[in-house]
């Protein structure tokens, strides 16, 4: 068994200023890949302090140890290990691995953390002269399934060599939701976590009833077709309108298909959801990727506390009562 060895914790640099007008601290830094910024109220520069210290290392130990692109991360240990020994965990791993059990069926499989070789093989930043053929798809696909990872008290094992596993479908989620709890035990009520669009709203802003989120235009990124009104809920928007290669003119989105083995092209620009968690929210956001228009919303309806909206090229499409949490302009 390979034991598990704590890499150096990475570095992020953190600002936090406090603006006079709106009563709200804002600390801002870059990590899990994107921009990160945590509005929030305290009663005091001290605690504004102590909450911003905890909330910057929680996430920099989290990418430390679960980020695909650190070669000296314990998901790195475990793929290099693929076909080969077991990689020796810890409780917070097995908890990780038991969210995914549950995600794994709570999207009918579409959710699955073994994807990294078909995200690999369909990488939106290499240039594409030519597409995966049927060949290299099937035998990519032969390395993906939750199901095929090997589990044991205290280890892990991928037991195909070409196997790997990313947290990346919902790790960033994962991350924002924890962050929220963090604010909640320095003994902070009202807290907007955006980690690039991923938000859990604790409580409201000052002199306002709740956070507002703007709804980004898919058509035209940049512009905003909409808002919704926040409050101790998180939202989520997925779509591959940002990221994407095109090749003969068709559009290939970096949201893949594990079934088909191949990026999702159903003509949805992006699928908004509002549920309990942001966790559950980017999770289910991203399913109505997959599975499309009518599946996608009857997974969303089922959903206890569960609201969505889905963008595509013929309109728009929402459970009913996604409206009620849209601000009038």
């Amino acid at each position: 068994m390979v034991l598990e060895e704590k890499p150096a914790p990475m570095k992020i640099r953190a600002n936090v200023a406090f603006d006079s007008q709106r009563g709200l601290y804002d600390l801002t830094f870059k990590a899990l890949g994107t921009d990160c910024r945590i509005q929030y109220t305290a009663t005091s520069n001290d605690q504004a302090a102590r909450f911003a210290k905890e909330a910057v290392k929680w996430v920099a130990d989290f990418e430390t140890k679960y980020s695909r692109f650190r070669s000296d991360s314990l998901i790195s240990v475990i793929n290099r290990n693929a076909g080969g020994a077991w990689t020796e965990i810890d409780a917070e791993v097995e908890s990780i691995f038991a969210i995914c059990d549950d995600l794994h069926f709570m999207t009918q499989g579409v959710l699955d953390p073994t994807m990294l070789p078909l995200i690999r093989l369909w990488d939106y930043r290499d240039n594409h002269d030519i597409l995966p053929d049927e060949k290299s798809v099937s035998e990519t696909r032969g390395l993906i399934g939750w199901s095929k990872v090997e589990r044991k008290l205290g280890a892990v094992r991928l037991p195909l060599k070409g196997m790997a596993l990313d947290l990346g479908g919902f790790g960033k989620e994962y991350a924002v939701d924890k962050v929220a709890a963090v604010a909640v035990g320095n003994g902070i009520d009202d807290c907007l976590v955006d980690f690039g669009r991923d938000i859990h709203a604790l409580g409201q802003p000052p002199r306002y009833p709740a956070w507002h989120v703007a709804l980004e235009n898919p058509e035209n990124p940049g512009s905003v077709w909409g808002s919704l009104a926040a409050k101790d809920i998180g939202v989520a928007t997925s779509g591959d309108y940002r990221r994407f290669f095109e090749h003969s003119g068709q559009r290939f989105g970096h949201i893949l298909d594990p079934r088909s083995g191949r990026p999702v092209y159903n003509g949805i620009l992006s699928v908004t959801v509002t549920a309990n968690s942001c966790l559950e929210a980017g999770v289910l956001s991203t399913a109505v990727c997959v599975l499309g228009e009518e599946e996608g919303l009857k997974l969303v309806e089922g959903t206890f506390g569960a609201e969505g909206c889905i963008v595509m090229n013929s309109g728009i499409q929402q459970t009913s009562k996604f409206h009620e949490r849209m601000v009038e302009n």
